[in-house]
C-alpha cells in the first residue's frame, strides 16, 4: 500500500462563487482522495486532501486550475500527519 499523506491547502484568487468546492469534491472523489473543502470568510478556499501521495499531489496540481470559472492566484500547501479522513465532503 502506498504511503498516505495529508495536505492542508489554501487557495486564493477568484475561487468562491465559481463552483470551486463542488468541482474539488467531484475531482477528489474521482481521484480517490479523502478530506474536505470549504470557503473562508477572507475569500480563500481551504481544503484537506488525504490519501496516497501520488493522488494527493494530483489534487494539489488540480487546485492550481480548479473549476473552469476560477482564477487561482496562489495555492499554499502544508503537509501534515494523516488523520484518517474518510470520504470527501464540502464543509459549511
Amino acid at each position: 500500500m502506498a504511503d498516505r499523506t495529508r495536505a492542508h491547502v489554501f487557495v486564493s484568487g477568484t475561487v468562491q462563487g465559481v463552483y470551486y468546492r463542488a468541482n474539488t469534491r467531484d475531482t477528489a472523489r474521482e481521484t480517490g482522495v479523502d478530506g474536505w473543502v470549504k470557503n473562508l470568510d477572507d475569500g480563500r478556499v481551504e481544503a484537506v486532501f488525504e490519501g496516497d501521495e501520488e493522488d494527493v499531489e494530483e489534487m494539489i496540481e488540480w487546485c492550481h486550475t480548479g473549476s473552469p470559472a476560477a482564477e487561482v492566484a496562489d495555492v499554499a500547501v502544508e503537509y501534515e500527519e494523516p488523520r484518517g479522513e474518510d470520504g470527501f465532503e464540502i464543509r459549511y
